[in-house]
């Protein structure tokens, strides 16, 4: 009897464990207000990348990871630093000018930010920085599967003013930065993303995962503009 008992408890157990972690699941648009509310909060982020890039009809990705840092300041669009240590490359914006440094070729491309952000790019630009409304500026689902191995929410997002750069975009949210929304109603983490991948309209895709987030840490401007060393050459549109 004891034995029955304890079965029957063991089971009962399990059952209610199975009810609560549906009652936890959250729906889309939570997980769309955990990425929402973070980043009206975010001011600044650092973070390591690895990057992984396939192009339509080459089944083998271009793979890079390096370091990123992105500021929103007070006035003015966002500024964003991407440092490849493979490949050796810098992408540089201070918000007005961009700069694309190539070390071993000792060459920079120099552009203005507002010419990068014509033509219906900004919205990709915008995910660049974290700084993108998903509700305004996408067609939102759940993927198929809804989860990644590692449990993170999977959404789809189609913009809905499609680029040649992005035709749908991907995101990866972590599970602990949803389960806090749901549990306080509001979002503790600034940068909730596990990962992001863009589809052109070529069907070329750009993985990047994030990891070693730290986020408002008072980044200063100057780590956001680039002087070329001497000898580099100096490449304007």
């Amino acid at each position: 009897m004891k034995k029955l008992f304890g079965t029957f408890m063991s089971l009962l157990f399990l059952l209610l464990s199975v009810y609560s972690a549906k009652a936890e699941e959250a729906n889309l648009q939570q997980v769309i207000s955990t990425i929402e509310e973070g980043y009206s909060s975010l001011k600044d982020l650092q973070a390591s990348f690895t990057q992984s890039t396939v192009l339509a009809g080459f089944p083998k990705p271009q793979k890079g990871h390096g370091e990123l840092a992105l500021r929103r300041p007070a006035k003015g669009a966002a500024q964003f630093r991407f440092d490849y240590a493979v490949p050796k490359q810098s992408i540089i914006s201070n918000g007005k000018q961009l700069w694309f440094y190539q070390p071993e070729n000792r060459q920079v491309l120099i552009s203005s930010l507002e010419g990068m952000m014509k033509g219906g790019n900004s919205i990709a630009m915008a995910y660049l920085t974290g700084l993108g409304n998903v509700s305004k500026d996408f067609k939102s689902s759940f993927s198929k599967p809804d989860r990644d191995k590692q449990g993170n929410y999977l959404i789809e997002l189609t913009p809905r003013k499609p680029t040649p750069l992005l035709s749908r975009l991907r995101l990866a949210i972590r599970e602990e930065a949803v389960t806090a929304f749901l549990a306080d109603g509001k979002a503790k983490f600034l940068f909730p993303l596990a990962s992001s991948t863009v589809t052109d309209t070529s069907g070329t895709e750009t993985t990047i995962n994030y990891n070693n987030i730290r986020t408002n840490r008072e980044l200063s401007g100057t780590k956001f503009n680039f002087k070329a060393p001497q000898g580099v050459e100096i490449i304007k549109p």
